[in-house]
């Protein structure tokens, strides 16, 4: 059984996907952009302003499913750039505590609205 979770703490979805789908207990978060959710607007220019909305977009997300940041289990970074990588680091470090979830951070050609950071995570109850 599939369940779909939507928020209106955490942007719309602007495309064919939902924010977060659970099936067996785990639930698959979509990327977050650094949107403020109420005027799907970017919210800063800066690569640190960016890391704590997408941040607070995932905690949203998760909140909205019953969770919270230690039920997360992968998470994937995207970077416009890897020069920002310690920075955002710090920053999505700061949301969590051991023991972390696994992680992956790439470094791609371009991101939606070209913003410098989407972060995407799977979370499970229990």
């Amino acid at each position: 059984m599939k369940k779909v979770y939507s928020t209106d703490q955490a942007p719309a979805a602007i495309g064919p996907y939902s924010q977060a789908v659970e099936v067996d207990n785990t639930v698959y978060i979509s990327g977050q952009i650094p949107l403020n959710p109420e005027t799907m607007e970017v919210v800063s220019q800066t690569i640190e302003g960016q890391t704590h909305q997408v941040m607070k977009n995932v905690g949203a997300i998760l909140k909205e499913a019953g969770l919270d940041y230690k039920d997360l289990i992968k998470t994937t970074i995207l970077l416009d750039s890897m020069d920002d990588f310690a920075t955002v680091n710090d920053i999505y470090a700061s949301y969590l505590e051991e023991p972390y979830p696994t992680r992956a951070a790439f470094e791609v050609s371009r991101l939606p609205k070209d913003v410098k950071v989407e972060i995407e995570g799977i979370a499970m109850r229990g």
